[in-house]
C-alpha cells in the first residue's frame, strides 16, 4: 500500500519541483518512479522537472552479471541527458514488434495491442486480435532469419526482445537500422508475481504506466485470496510431479522455481527435492518411475493429449496410482493453430489463475466451482 500511494503522490512532486528547469545528465535520474514489489530486472526511473522517463533493465538473460539495460522515453520534446549511452525511443512507442507472445499478452492486459504490428512466430500465437488481424500484424521470423525488410515497412517504433545466454543476435542489425529495443526480461523472475510485474514495464514504454499499475495491483490480490483459501482446507497436500521426458532427460524444476513455487501456494508437495540450484536438472527415467509411484497427481505432461496416449507412450508408469487414477493434467486447454500454448502467453500475466487451475487440481471437491482456464484433465 505504502508503494502505491508513493507511486500516486510521486506526480504532485514532480510538478511542483518543475521550476528547478530539465535535468541536464544522467545523474539527475535518480528519481524512483516505479520500484517493483516483486520483480527484480526492472525499474523506472524519472527527474526532477522532465516527463521523461528510463525504463532500467538489470540481468535480462541467462547468465547475465551485472548487465545493465537502459532506455530512454523522450517527452514533451526532451532529450536524452548528457552521458546516457542506451536507446532512445521518440514518445512512447506507437508500432511495436513482440518477439515473444508473452509480450503480446502484457499489451493485451493493459488494452494496448492494437499497437502490436510485428511479431515471430504468428502461428504460435493464441491472442484473438493478433490472429484475426493478419492484414495488421506481420510475421518477421525468428532467431537467424529475422525479416528486417518487415519491421522497416511496418514502420516499427520498438522491438521487444529477449536474450538466453546473451545479446540478441539481431541486436546489431536494429542499431544499424535506428530502430529501437528493448530487452525483457521476466523469463528470470521466479516469484510468479514477478514474471506478472513486468507488465507495468510494458506499459511504460507505451505510456499507459498508470494502466498498467491499475491492472497489476489486481493480480497478487487474487493470488493471496486464492493462497489463503486454499491454506484454511486443513487438507493433506497432494504430492505432485511434473514434466516428461525430453529427448533422454527429464527435467525436474529446482525447489525455489516458478513452477514449484506455484505448487507450493496452491497447496501441493513438490515431490523432488535434491534440485536446490538456480535451474532445472536432469534425472534418469529410473529416478523418475520412483518419483511418479510417490505422487498423488502428475502435471505439465507434455507430447501426449490423452490418457491412453501416455499408457502406451510410457508403459512402465501405466501402473502408477496417480496413472491409475487418472489424475493426470496438461496446461493445453488453449491452444493456436500452429501449436502455440496460452499457458506460456497470458498465464505468465495471470498467475492467480494458474494458481486457481492448480488448487482445483489438488482439492478438486473444495474447489468444484471452478472453470480450468488453462489445464485440462487428460481423458
Amino acid at each position: 500500500m505504502n508503494r502505491i500511494l508513493s507511486y500516486i503522490l510521486l506526480p504532485l512532486s514532480l510538478l511542483f519541483s518543475s521550476c528547478a528547469g530539465p535535468a541536464s545528465g544522467l545523474e539527475s535520474f535518480n528519481i524512483e518512479i516505479y520500484s517493483p514489489e516483486y520483480a527484480q530486472g526492472f525499474s523506472i526511473l524519472g527527474a526532477e522537472g522532465m516527463e521523461s522517463t528510463i525504463l532500467r533493465v538489470i540481468n535480462p538473460w541467462q547468465g547475465a552479471e551485472d548487465v545493465t539495460f537502459d532506455v530512454f522515453i523522450a517527452r514533451d520534446g526532451e532529450k536524452a541527458p548528457k552521458g546516457f549511452r542506451g536507446e532512445v525511443i521518440d514518445g512512447d512507442a506507437e508500432r511495436v514488434v513482440c518477439m515473444s507472445s508473452t509480450y503480446i499478452a502484457m499489451l493485451d492486459a493493459i488494452s494496448e495491442v492494437e499497437r502490436v504490428v510485428g511479431a515471430s512466430g504468428l502461428g504460435f500465437v493464441t491472442n484473438r486480435y493478433v490472429c484475426e488481424n493478419g492484414d495488421k500484424v506481420k510475421e518477421v521470423g525468428y532467431d537467424a532469419n529475422i525479416n528486417f525488410e518487415v519491421m522497416v515497412a511496418q514502420q516499427t517504433d520498438l522491438v521487444l526482445l529477449y536474450g538466453v545466454n546473451g545479446a540478441s543476435m539481431i541486436e546489431g542489425k536494429l542499431r544499424e537500422l535506428g530502430i529501437p529495443f528493448v530487452y525483457v526480461g521476466e523469463y528470470m523472475e521466479e516469484d510468479p508475481l514477478g514474471k506478472s510485474e513486468w507488465l507495468v514495464a510494458i506499459a511504460e514504454l507505451v505510456g499507459k504506466r498508470d494502466k498498467g499499475v491499475e491492472v497489476f495491483s489486481e493480480i497478487p490480490r487474487k493470488y493471496e485470496q486464492i493462497k489463503d483459501e486454499v491454506s484454511l482446507f486443513g487438507l493433506p497436500k497432494p504430492k505432485v510431479m511434473i514434466n516428461t521426458p525430453y529427448g533422454e532427460n527429464w527435467f525436474m524444476a529446482f525447489t525455489s522455481s516458478y513452477m514449484a513455487r506455484l505448487i507450493a501456494d496452491a497447496g501441493g508437495d513438490y515431490v523432488y527435492k535434491k534440485n536446490d540450484s538456480n535451474r532445472s536438472l536432469p534425472i534418469d527415467m529410473e529416478e523418475a518411475a520412483l518419483l511418479i509411484d510417490e505422487a498423488d497427481v502428475w502435471i505439465n505432461v507434455d507430447g501426449v493429449s490423452t490418457l491412453n496416449e501416455l499408457k502406451g507412450r510410457f508403459p512402465r508408469f501405466a501402473d502408477a496410482p496417480c496413472v491409475k487414477k487418472g489424475e493426470i493434467y496438461k496446461s493445453d486447454l488453449k491452444r493456436a493453430p500452429g501449436g502455440g500454448n496460452d499457458f506460456w502467453e497470458s498465464g505468465v500475466i495471470y498467475p492467480d489463475k494458474v494458481l486457481s487451475d492448480m488448487a482445483k487440481i489438488f482439492y478438486p471437491r473444495e474447489m468444484e466451482d471452478v472453470e480450468f482456464t488453462y489445464y485440462r484433465k487428460l481423458e
